[in-house]
């Protein structure tokens, strides 16, 4: 059978990262959790024992696994044991709520589930619905009895107790690895589906141009979920690096683990960074720090000044990425002074282009739509064929006399290049909101707002926020209020916090435009100060 032993060639598999790195430096830390660490032999046993679990429960080759739990041992531990047993995991963000989990496991068809006890407390309801689920596998050593015929709970220390099996279950580099979900504009989350070749070659090219070494300790604060956070832990492991994961409290918690942990490298989205950047750095953080990156939405650039002043050791990478490429583009450090608002250009093992609508290249300073070609292409929205066919599409200026197109990403997203070839966002082709570095679907708010019943008619658009990015702000009719608090109140009950509104406000009607549809672009003219310093003149 093929696959019966482990390949000791450079990793094609997304496991084999660990493995690889297993075999050449295996004492080197690999993972820190709090408490916890772990060296890439310990890691890749506790891979190898997860994997022998799930296939004792007889999961099936890409059948997928998902994952609902904060940045512990066990969701690095599951996702990479998935992989080894065949599988496809699906990291799902800790912060959605039942309802929205219930509709992830729904939709791609989730056979096990690993969550910790609290959280299977809160999605008890909702596993009823999930007709392809029969496992499920919590955090400890406790398993309560399962509450849903067909579905059984094990705890995860006694799953671990079989021994490891000797090989993974036989898998290409072209087959499935994870299914990462984002919002999409229908107001239903999308899935992207990443082949094992997408996260491993979007690893190497991570290591490639930040420079990652084994003596590199990066640390994760960004979910699991996010790709962004995700690239951190593929990153470090292809580096033979140390992955420490960060869930914090406040951001002095992220200096600290900075300055005790001797962290060199740090991605987060501008939000965080002008958190950070606003507070005190002691020597400890900045003589340790060699590098940071920041991607999720444009780093102001008065930020990015005051980062540099505060961190004058460290590298500034600004970046710009789609869950649909995993990455996309990078601005080296020393372009920072000379472009600070430029997001650079491709990353190692892609080509980015600005096209105009027909295909064909956009000139320097004229704006068009930035299209990424290569290994980093994902394999499209699971489960999703109509989409899938609107964003991954044949790439421009193949030769007419090649018979099987490649299929390239359109982003949706506007850009411009200058004489040089650097790259600078203009605007989203799409309506989609960037909050805190999330992508959030209006629609996702609106269903919400509209269930309430204490509105006619709703429109929750994104404005520019000078911390968040932009900010969500809720157009509405009202319906019998006046106030919008208990409004505001369910929504922090149904939505998870970084999709709540930031603000409401009540007109008499909306705008539409000719289609009957709410114009939000006028809306979003309209407020576009709303978020504004009160010091700051309106436009």
């Amino acid at each position: 059978m093929p696959g019966t032993t482990m390949r000791h060639t450079p990793p094609a598999l997304l496991h084999e990262l660990v493995f690889q790195r297993t075999l050449e430096n295996g004492e080197d830390a690999a993972l820190n959790v709090r408490q916890s660490s772990f060296s890439y032999a310990e890691l890749w046993e506790q891979v190898r024992r997860f994997s022998t679990a799930l296939q004792a429960l007889e999961l099936q080759p890409a059948e997928r696994v998902a994952i609902y739990l904060p940045k512990t041992p066990e969701a690095v531990i599951a996702m990479f044991g998935a992989t080894h047993a065949g599988g496809v995991f699906v990291p799902i963000n800790p912060l959605l709520k039942p309802a929205q989990v219930a509709y992830i496991l729904q939709d791609c068809n989730v056979r096990a589930l690993v969550t910790s006890p609290d959280r299977l407390k809160l999605l008890d309801e909702a596993l009823g619905a999930c007709r392809d689920l029969h496992t499920v596998i919590i955090t400890g050593n406790e398993a309560p009895a399962s509450q849903h015929p067909g579905i059984e709970v094990y705890d995860w220390e006694g799953r671990l107790q079989a021994s490891p099996a000797e090989s993974p279950v036989f898998r290409i580099d072209t087959d499935m690895a994870a299914i990462i979900y984002t919002s999409g504009s229908t107001g239903r989350p999308k899935g992207v589906v990443l082949s094992h070749r997408n996260m491993v070659v979007a690893a190497q090219s991570t290591v490639e141009f930040l420079h990652l070494t084994r003596e590199d300790n990066l640390l994760v604060i960004l979910p699991l979920s996010f790709d962004y956070g995700l690239n951190q832990v593929t990153a470090a492991f292809a580096a033979g690096a140390t992955a420490t994961l960060l869930d914090y409290l406040v951001p002095k918690d992220v200096i600290r683990t900075i300055a005790r942990k001797g962290i060199t490298g740090v991605s987060a989205v501008p939000p965080i960074w002008t958190q950070l950047a606003r507070l005190d750095w002691p020597p400890e953080a900045v003589d340790s720090l060699r590098y940071l990156t920041s991607s999720g939405g444009a780093l102001p650039v008065s930020i990015t000044r005051t980062l540099q002043k505060r961190l004058p050791k460290t590298d500034i990478y600004l970046m710009y990425g789609l869950t649909e490429a995993f990455r996309s583009t990078f601005l080296p450090p020393e372009q920072v002074d000379i472009r600070p608002e430029s997001v650079g250009k491709a990353v190692p093992y892609a080509e980015v282009m600005v096209v105009r609508e027909d295909g064909s290249e956009c000139a320097p300073g004229e704006p068009g739509e930035l299209v990424h070609r290569g290994s980093l292409v994902a394999m499209g929205y699971w489960n999703d064929p109509e989409r899938t066919a609107e964003r991954f599409r044949p790439a421009p200026g193949q030769e007419k006399g090649l018979p099987i197109p490649e299929i390239a990403v359109w982003s949706g997203d506007r850009m411009k290049k200058d004489e040089e070839g650097y790259l600078y966002f203009v605007s989203r082709n799409d309506e989609m909101i960037k909050t805190s570095g999330y992508r959030v679907s209006p629609s996702e708010v609106e269903e919400v707002v509209y269930a309430t019943g204490m509105v006619k008619e709703a429109a929750a658009i994104g404005v520019p926020h000078p911390d968040l990015g932009q900010g969500i702000l809720l157009v509405a009719v009202a319906d019998g209020i006046d106030d919008p608090a208990p409004l505001l109140s369910h929504c922090r009950k149904v939505l998870p916090t970084f999709m709540v509104p930031h603000d409401v406000v009540f007109l008499q009607e909306l705008p539409h435009n000719p289609n009957g549809k709410i114009d939000r672009r006028q809306l979003a003219g309209d407020y576009r100060d709303h978020f504004a310093p009160d010091d700051t003149p309106s436009r």
